[in-house]
């Protein structure tokens, strides 16, 4: 089953290179992608895409068309356009630092390194956190700090690691920690976004952005922080990144629907129209398998974690892969972008498709993605 899913997604994926050209899928209407020139959050898993796809297949293709797009990435990178933000480890670590760990091309470790710079610019002193969105002193997001931000830590790690200079890792434990405290609830849910005094770093309160309501569990949030803990361990040892992470874990997996794929909040009323969110699944199920290279398979948790997973993935490919429609631009229908928000609350996500392959290949090939060497 996992072989024929990566076949298709691989097969899709050059097929993609000739529709794309230059420009970067971000989501899709109707089941096709928009695109744009590299100025979305989204643009590394396309990156991504095409490295996996070049490590599996060993096709030329796809090597030269991932390297454009590291090139591209330079170029956004040397000319600051849209960089205020928190994505730069979505961005960097599935294009240049998959090409240093895959090819050990030391211009794009370099490049690689500038970007950990560019993300160390989101910190704030004052509060001891990497401020999610907007300049320093915005109004509104000036002292927000968001979960999918976990998934950026890495890019810290890692540089810290390269440079053997201790203040990129130190600042993301100090922000992994915060989130632990913070966006974590008592039940193992999680906040999307909490908010600090910019000022001092006083906790004020959690809040969503794309969930249902402040106090919800959005999903897609809930499997950044599956993820993005266990990925803290693997860099620190800290155990308690491994607990935080598994308790995610185990909550997502309780709140499952019958076919173990999520709704897009685990707390919005469930009709037939509830919108799914496959690619929180996809995300969820790359994670455990991350989780899982660090459990003990005696341990109580490994085998529930590992029965869930394999359930999730076995219905993202029967139920929700463009498996048969050798057309599609995407490999997993039903993702949602933001569905309070009104933006593609039903169709391909580039990160979805990412996710879902990383963790394909996961499981048949151990291939681990590009978030560590």
């Amino acid at each position: 089953m996992w072989t024929k899913a990566i076949e298709d997604a691989v097969l899709k994926t050059r097929a993609n290179i000739e529709r794309f050209g230059d420009l970067f899928p971000h989501v899709s209407g109707e089941g096709v992608y928009q695109m744009n020139p590299n100025t979305e959050w989204t643009a590394g898993f396309w990156s991504g895409l095409l490295w996996l796809s070049y490590q599996y297949s060993g096709d030329d293709i796809f090597r030269e068309a991932a390297r454009s797009t590291v090139a591209s990435f330079q170029h956004k990178l040397d000319q600051n356009i849209k960089l205020d933000h928190h994505d730069i480890g979505f961005l960097y670590s599935l294009s240049s630092k998959a090409q240093w760990i895959l090819e050990k091309d030391e211009a794009a470790r370099k490049l690689t390194l500038q970007a950990a710079d560019v993300l160390m610019n989101r910190w704030r002193a004052e509060g001891q956190y990497l401020q999610a969105w907007g300049p320093k002193g915005d109004t509104q997001n000036g002292g927000r700090i968001i979960i999918d931000c976990l998934m950026n830590l890495p890019l810290l790690y890692w540089a810290a690691e390269q440079t053997r200079n201790p203040h990129y890792k130190d600042a993301a434990i100090i922000h992994a920690d915060k989130s632990k405290k913070f966006l974590v609830r008592g039940d193992d849910s999680s906040y999307h976004t909490f908010y600090f005094d910019p000022a001092n770093g006083d906790a004020l309160r959690g809040g969503t952005h794309q969930g249902y309501k402040d106090g919800s569990t959005w999903t897609r949030g809930q499997a950044w922080g599956i993820y993005g803990f266990a990925l803290s361990y693997r860099y620190t040892k800290n155990p308690l990144y491994m607990e935080t992470s598994i308790r995610l874990a185990k909550y997502f997996i309780n709140h499952l629907p019958a076919d173990d794929v999520a709704y897009w909040d685990f707390d919005v009323p469930v009709t037939e129209s509830t919108k799914r969110d496959s690619s929180a699944s996809a995300i969820a199920n790359a994670g455990i398998l991350e989780l899982l290279e660090h459990l003990d398979h005696a341990d109580p948790a490994y085998a529930t974690l590992e029965e869930s997973m394999l359930r999730s993935m076995k219905s993202l490919v029967v139920n929700y892969s463009t498996i048969g429609d050798p057309d599609a631009q995407g490999l997993l229908k039903h993702g949602s972008y933001s569905v309070r928000g009104g933006a593609a609350p039903d169709d391909f996500m580039i990160w979805g498709d990412y996710y879902y392959l990383e963790a394909l290949l996961r499981l048949e090939k151990g291939f681990k993605g590009y978030w560590y060497d």
